[in-house]
């Protein structure tokens, strides 16, 4: 047979796998692809339900205690103890008007009143006296900075136990015992390290061509700090506000140990006094103190959280 007399073939008439166009491949592709896609958003979908599962069942083992305190301060004393029920029974405010009477013949805004002043005066204390000391380790160069630097960052390391004892025994030879300055003096003296090194670290991711700008203009270290440097740092000084305030708030070794006159105790102290070995306990005012006694906090901590969180996110930022 001559290559003339040849039938034709049939071009362009089948796909790649010899299918032809409109037949059943097409569909049967397609529909894999939605059976797979299916399947994938049934197992993201049962991965988000399990872990939102997860994440509620940790949320209230972590939210519990402070249920079961809030929860408390409806409840008498007997039920409080011997009661496992988070629901009381019969609620009443007995216990917040007895905690707002007070204890020991000593009012509950007494209390409040010295627990403020002791935060306030913290808080000014930490922000003046660690802003000058961490300018002077990040912007002024002096012979034994580093040696300096490296001292701070060490007590950082010493356990505040260590050095109870000797403090205790200098406050005490000079008279200061029973008064706030064995609290507060360290405030003023940049004693607390942590807020040193975060202002530190904040200023080091400040330009340096500020200040070398503000030089040749004439300005010295004074200006330059007070016209440049601290409008800057605001939001490591509000995060060091908020958590000088928040420990100082809730201290209770300082107080306990240089405290002796209760019409200086703090609600720490106070929360203590109701609570005692050799006679009656008073469980339901002790809890209701103190949930007045974290509102303040509460409040302090929802009135500058964006700040907070501002400060602390900034720094890891540099340039």
């Amino acid at each position: 047979m001559s290559a003339t007399s040849m039938p034709p073939k049939a071009v362009g008439k089948t796909g790649p796998a010899g299918v032809l166009p409109g037949g059943s491949g097409a569909g049967v592709s397609s529909e894999r692809s939605a059976q797979l896609r299916k399947q994938a958003k049934r197992r993201n979908l049962a991965s988000s339900l399990g872990f939102h599962l997860f994440s509620l069942i940790v949320l209230i083992v972590i939210l519990y205690p402070a249920v079961w305190m809030l929860m408390s301060t409806f409840k008498p004393t007997n039920e409080i103890v011997g009661d496992v029920s988070l629901i009381p029974h019969g609620a009443s405010l007995d216990n917040y008007l007895t905690a707002l009477n007070g204890i020991g013949g000593v009012s509950f805004w007494v209390f409040v009143r010295n627990s403020l002043i002791l935060a306030v005066a913290s808080v000014v204390g930490v922000v003046i006296s660690c802003s000058l000391a961490a300018y002077a380790f990040a912007r002024v160069n002096f012979p034994g900075r580093n040696a300096f630097f490296a001292c701070m960052i060490a007590t950082m390391l010493l356990p505040f136990h260590v050095v109870i004892i000797p403090q205790y025994i200098v406050f005490n030879s000079l008279g200061m015992v029973n008064t706030y300055w064995p609290l507060l003096l360290g405030k003023f003296l940049a004693a607390d390290a942590f807020f040193v090194f975060l202002m530190i670290q904040f200023m080091r991711g400040l330009p340096s061509e500020l200040d070398e700008a503000a030089r040749i203009d004439g300005a010295g270290h004074p200006r330059i700090f007070a016209s440049i440097i601290l409008p800057l740092m605001k939001p490591a000084l509000v995060t060091s506000s908020i958590f000088a305030f928040i420990w100082s708030w809730n201290d209770f070794f300082g107080p306990l140990l240089y405290l002796k006159s209760p019409d200086k105790y703090t609600m720490p102290i106070a929360l203590r006094a109701y609570v005692d070995q050799t006679s009656t306990s008073d469980y339901g005012a002790q809890m209701a103190m103190a949930v007045l006694a974290l509102l303040p906090v509460m409040l302090f901590f929802f009135a500058f959280q964006r700040q907070l969180v501002g400060g602390v996110a900034t720094q890891g930022l540099k340039g």
